[in-house]
């Protein structure tokens, strides 16, 4: 008998194209939902138009008839303040009230205030005098905004992202979600001076609404609730799509039953 006999050849493949493949050449049904959750919660992110709101906002002050420097600057800083207090807010909501009405009370928050900021915007624009209960509103709904995003759909995209992949496509998958993230975030800022002047600036914000009506049926139909859930029920909640209310009714089941047998075996016991 020879000792290489009981050698077992290994394929000649790395790791990280092994994980390549799993993930976008052949990856399994829930792999997939999972990855199409993963990258579609990171365009709608910056695809629903933050970062316009955010790095333009003393541009839109400007045009809903701000000319004070000290005002203009003053609603500035009022944005960047309620963006750090909802960020907060957030934390603690996060494992309270679970990660899917976050972000569908976010995005439905973020839409209604877009909506109403481009109706604001438009009205200012078609007056001949100032409007000031438009201005206003105006303000209002670029914090709402603000507000909203900062709630949910900003920090619950990174969590949501980073506990759906199972350990060994973690790395590639929201590496995935990050370049997807950034370069949308570079598409929308970037675009956002040459939209408003083909279509107007409250124009431009009814398209971001629009996108956000969008990204809130994504998010009903095709993201499950993950909070506390291991990475072997995400392999059984993912993969059904717009059915995971199934696999999801499929697991309380199952959880109801461990507790069941649980409960005679202690009466055993005792």
């Amino acid at each position: 008998m020879h000792l290489n006999d009981d050698i077992v050849e290994v394929p000649k493949q790395s790791h990280g194209e092994s994980v390549w493949k799993q993930l976008i050449l052949h990856p399994t049904p829930a792999v997939r939902h999972i990855l199409i959750a993963a990258l579609g919660i990171h365009f709608f992110e910056q695809a629903s138009g933050i970062d316009s709101v955010v790095l333009y906002s003393p541009r839109i002050f400007e045009k809903a008839g701000i000319q004070s420097y000290n005002h203009k600057l003053l609603a500035t800083i009022a944005v960047g303040v309620v963006k750090t207090l909802f960020i907060l807010v957030a934390t603690f909501l996060l494992d309270r009230v679970g990660r899917r009405p976050l972000l569908l009370i976010s995005m439905g928050g973020m839409v209604f205030s877009l909506g109403f900021l481009g109706a604001s915007l438009t009205i200012i624009d078609q007056s001949q005098g100032t409007v000031p209960w438009a201005v206003g509103l105006c303000i209002t709904m670029v914090l709402f905004n603000v507000a909203f995003f900062s709630m949910g759909l900003g920090p619950v995209t990174w969590v949501y992202t980073s506990e759906i992949f199972p350990l060994k496509l973690r790395a590639q998958g929201c590496s995935m979600g990050v370049a997807i993230n950034r370069v949308t975030s570079g598409i929308i800022s970037m675009t956002f001076i040459s939209l408003y002047k083909a279509i107007t600036i409250g124009g431009a914000f009814f398209l971001y609404a629009g996108v956000g009506v969008v990204a809130w049926i994504f998010f009903y139909t095709m993201l499950p609730e993950t909070q506390g859930r291991t990475l072997e029920e995400m392999e059984v909640l993912f993969g059904k799509y717009h059915k995971w209310k199934e696999a999801n009714a499929m697991l309380k089941k199952r959880k109801q039953g461990d507790r069941v047998d649980g409960d005679e075996i202690k009466s055993q016991v005792n």
